[in-house]
């Protein structure tokens, strides 16, 4: 009998009003989030943006430092000196002047192609009812499924055969032709898109007298501004990033070739031997290993930094549509 009023006692002081309220602070109570609880969910957050910016982190004061900071293992964050000569030295190794206007219309042009086609196919799949609907639909996801690297003799084929080798037809006629850097995922979005927009707009526009052509251009598009925004981001980057189709439909075949349209991602992955060659234009620039001129951890950095520059601009001048993009659209692991 003692132990059962014990008991009690013990319940009603840790469900007393004073445990309520600690309760309440540390986890939170309906739409209040308590304090416990904010804790666990920003060291989640903290950890996570830790695993995502420590390589940029780190890469960033990498290209800061000087020779001596790079040779002195106790200096690893805040380096004793910053230069810039490291930029410098990369900026004209890569020839940023003629790589980046390479670089932009090698991924604007396909990437603007790509958006308006995938759109406008979209809308189609989306709107209208059409025999052979589902066999296009499987045809697109085909086109997602089967690896790039199938087709890539026959692309290069068809390019050399239509005289287009070598120039930047190789990747805005795909794109074109809904056949870009995955077009199929694009399709999916906007097809996503224009199903969560009323058909009641279109019907209306009908009853005014609006064509087909008006209410895409009217309705369709301006309410599919984010998707617009994000398939062309995700493009715009996807196209900026590749190399390997890139050099192959250009039709390089060594790292010092000049009589091809070269962009500033080809230049970073042959960055070595760019650099040996412009050390032998201009003497006494970097440091001589067994004879051989050879770039420093300093300088490689220097040289991703400026690569990857343009696209984290995009990227902060557009990340209020991108989010909007993906939470209206529902993307996933892309």
């Amino acid at each position: 009998m003692k132990s059962i009023i014990k008991q009690n006692q013990y319940d009603g002081i840790f469900n007393g009003p004073f445990f309520a309220r600690m309760k309440s602070k540390l986890w939170g109570r309906q739409n209040r989030r308590g304090v416990l609880y904010m804790a666990i969910v920003y060291a989640i957050l903290i950890a996570m943006g830790f695993v995502y910016l420590y390589p940029i982190l780190d890469m960033f004061i990498t290209s800061l430092k000087s020779l001596p900071d790079l040779l002195d293992a106790s200096v690893k964050w805040i380096p004793t000196s910053v230069t810039f000569d490291n930029y410098k030295e990369a900026f004209d190794v890569m020839k940023v002047k003629t790589t980046l206007g390479n670089t932009i219309l090698s991924a604007l042009l396909p990437a603007l192609a790509q958006t308006a086609v995938c759109g406008l196919t979209g809308y189609g799949l989306a709107r209208y009812k059409f025999p052979g609907k589902k066999l296009l639909m499987a045809l697109i996801l085909i086109t997602f499924i089967v690896p790039p690297y199938v087709l890539m003799v026959p692309k290069y084929t068809m390019f050399s055969d239509y005289k287009m080798i070598g120039t930047l037809k190789t990747l805005i006629y795909p794109a074109l032709l809904g056949q870009g850097t995955k077009s199929a995922i694009f399709v999916l979005i906007f097809m996503q898109f224009f199903k969560q927009t009323p058909l009641s707009l279109d019907e209306a526009a009908r009853v005014d007298g609006a064509s087909e052509f008006k209410i895409f251009f009217g309705i369709a598009v301006p309410l599919a501004v984010p998707a617009f925004i994000i398939s062309f981001l995700f493009s715009f980057v996807w196209y900026w990033n590749d190399t390997y189709f890139t050099s192959l439909y250009m039709g390089i075949t060594s790292a010092t070739d000049t009589n091809v349209v070269r962009t500033m991602l080809l230049e970073l992955q042959n960055f070595e031997a760019s650099y040996k060659q412009h050390v032998q234009a201009v003497s006494g620039w970097g440091t001589s290993v067994m004879g051989e001129s050879v770039a420093n951890e300093a300088i490689k950095m220097a040289a991703t930094v400026i690569t990857i520059a343009p696209l984290l601009l995009i990227y902060f001048c557009l990340q209020r549509y991108f989010v909007e993009g993906i939470d209206r659209t529902g993307i996933t692991g892309e």
